[in-house]
This record gives structure tokens, C-alpha cells and sequence, in this order.
């Protein structure tokens, strides 16, 4: 069985994906219906801007949703490969949506782009903080955690990538004291990250709350597979829930590692992680190590995929 698994924020770099866009007429009619969408230039954005505009959230989201499904148009149109099950990494969601039916692409390009604006806007910048912890287990992360929160300052795990590494989020001060007890506790490193709110903790509220207003005007269609989604790291094929797992996936941690095993349980023997990078590539081997896993974002890999190989 076959998964397809779609990159979140932190892979967007400038030029991503632009090898497609030039030698593909299925990219480039993503990216002007995103551009449509959102009346901007897209491909202006993705392959020009400065490095430091496109990673401002709300620009970021909508960039990288419309590399992954230029991509994976390009590679749907030119293999005929689909997959068995979709999932992906927070943002990835979005696009893994997209690609199984569940969600319009231009109604996705409108949504996450109002997704990075209110998450940019739900903590004042300076606030909160992000961490990757280095080689703890989850419990003695959520442990750490639960020692550094009190009544004004919070810290949770947000991202649990692959076993031992776990990202933490929340108030600066908390995510501060967490780091220190992750190095007393034997972490092999604690790693700031460079990151403009503490993404997937309770302080995303206010941002969960206004997704839940602009996408209760979203029609959810029918899937044609299942997803496997971040907060759950469940199989899910029923639209009626989407909503609500989208609105959850603000405030929860992405349950990234447990969703690999989840689609290893259920069959799944290959990988093709579409979009820019290949930092799921990566989680996917520490997780899975026996799998099969392929990438497309340029022409080498589409040719790689073509001739059967990875």
C-alpha cells in the first residue's frame, strides 16, 4: 500500500518546486488557481521573495500548500500512482485533503491563509517559544511539562516527530524552565526553534476559534481515501468530522511518529512524501526504517518515480 504524505511550515525555502512549474503545465495551473484564490502572484511569491517574506506564516501556509499540490498533480498526471491512504504534517493536512478529495484546492489556499493570520495574530510576538528536545521518551517530555506550567505560564509537547524528538511550545518562560529540566533529565540536545508563535498548545485557542467561524462556510466533500490525521494519528474517511479535526489540530499536538505507525499498521510498505523537502522522509525512516519512501519536487525525482524506483 502506498501513502502520500505532504510537508508542513518550516519546509518553504524560495524557488521551491520551480523545475515542475517550468517543464509542467499541471503545476503551473495550481499555481495560478491558487493565485486566483487569493489575488496575489503565487509563483512570484514562492520563487522570488525574500526568504524572510515568504516565512511569515500567513504567506508560508498558502505557499507551501500550492508546491504540494502542484507536485503532486505533476506526479498523479505523469505516473498514474495514487495512494492507499494521505496524510500530513499540520499544514500537510491541508494538502493531504486536497489530494484525496476532501477539501477544494482554492477553498484550502483561502483557508490556511487565514490560518497563518490568526495564528500569527493569537500570541504577541516575544511571548511564546518553540524547542525540540533530543533524546527523551514522550511521557518524560509530557512529565517535564507538566513540571514547568503553573498558574500564568504553560508549556505542552506540539510536534512528536519521531522517537526522541519531540518539539515543545508555549509561554517563553515555560518553555525555558522545560528546557532546562530536558538537559538535567538527559537530553541529548535542546534546540530552540526559529519560529514566530508557539504553534499546537493551548495558547492557538483564540486562532482555533476563528478557523472554526471560516471554516464552518466550507463544503467537505467525500474522500476517496482515508486520511490519517495529526491529533488522533486515527484513520479517518468520514467529511463530517473534518471540520472539527481541523479546528482540534490548532491546540493539539501533532502526533506525527504515531501516525506513521498508524499507517504502517494498517499496510502501508511505501512513502512518497510530495512537496518541498524531505524532512518527513526522514521521521519516516527513524519511525518505520524497513519502508520504502520517495520524494517529488523536481524533475530527477519525478523521473526516479517514472522508472519505478525511489
Amino acid at each position: 500500500m502506498i501513502a502520500f504524505v505532504f510537508p508542513g511550515q518550516g519546509s518553504q525555502y524560495a524557488g521551491m518546486c520551480k523545475e515542475l512549474y517550468d517543464g509542467f503545465s499541471a503545476a503551473r495551473e495550481a499555481f495560478d488557481e491558487a493565485g486566483e484564490a487569493l489575488g496575489i502572484d503565487m509563483a512570484t511569491l514562492c520563487f522570488e521573495s525574500p526568504q524572510e517574506e515568504l516565512s511569515l506564516t500567513a504567506n508560508a501556509q498558502p505557499a507551501i500548500l500550492t508546491a504540494s499540490v502542484a507536485c503532486l498533480r505533476v506526479l498523479v498526471r505523469e505516473t498514474g500512482l495514487t495512494p492507499d491512504f494521505v496524510a500530513g504534517h499540520s499544514l500537510g493536512e491541508y494538502s493531504a485533503l486536497v489530494a484525496n478529495g476532501g477539501m477544494d484546492f482554492a477553498d484550502a489556499v483561502r483557508v490556511v491563509r487565514k490560518r497563518g493570520e490568526y495564528m500569527q495574530e493569537a500570541v504577541p510576538v516575544g511571548v511564546g517559544a518553540m524547542s525540540a528536545v533530543l533524546g527523551l521518551d514522550i511521557e518524560n517530555v509530557e512529565e517535564i511539562c507538566r513540571q514547568a506550567s503553573g498558574d500564568r505560564f504553560i508549556v505542552s509537547p506540539a510536534n512528536m516527530n519521531a522517537p526522541g524528538q519531540i518539539v515543545i511550545s508555549g509561554n517563553k518562560e515555560a518553555v525555558d524552565a522545560a528546557a532546562d529540566a530536558a538537559k538535567s533529565k538527559g537530553a541529548r540536545r535542546v534546540v530552540p526553534l526559529d519560529v514566530s508563535a508557539p504553534f499546537h498548545c493551548p495558547l492557538m485557542r483564540p486562532a482555533a476559534e476563528r478557523l472554526a467561524e471560516t471554516l464552518s462556510e466550507i463544503n467537505f466533500s467525500p474522500m476517496s481515501v482515508p486520511i490519517v490525521i495529526n491529533c488522533d494519528a486515527a484513520v479517518n474517511k468520514d467529511p463530517g468530522k473534518t471540520m472539527d479535526i481541523l479546528v482540534r489540530q490548532v491546540t493539539s499536538p501533532v502526533r506525527w511518529y504515531e501516525s506513521v505507525e498508524t499507517l504502517g499498521r494498517e499496510g502501508t510498505t511505501r512513502f512518497i512524501e510530495i512537496g518541498p523537502g524531505n524532512v518527513l522522509s526522514g521521521l519516516i525512516k527513524r519511525t518505520l526504517p524497513n519502508v520504502e519512501i520517495g520524494n517529488i519536487e523536481n524533475t530527477a525525482q519525478l523521473e526516479s518515480l517514472k522508472n519505478g524506483r525511489k
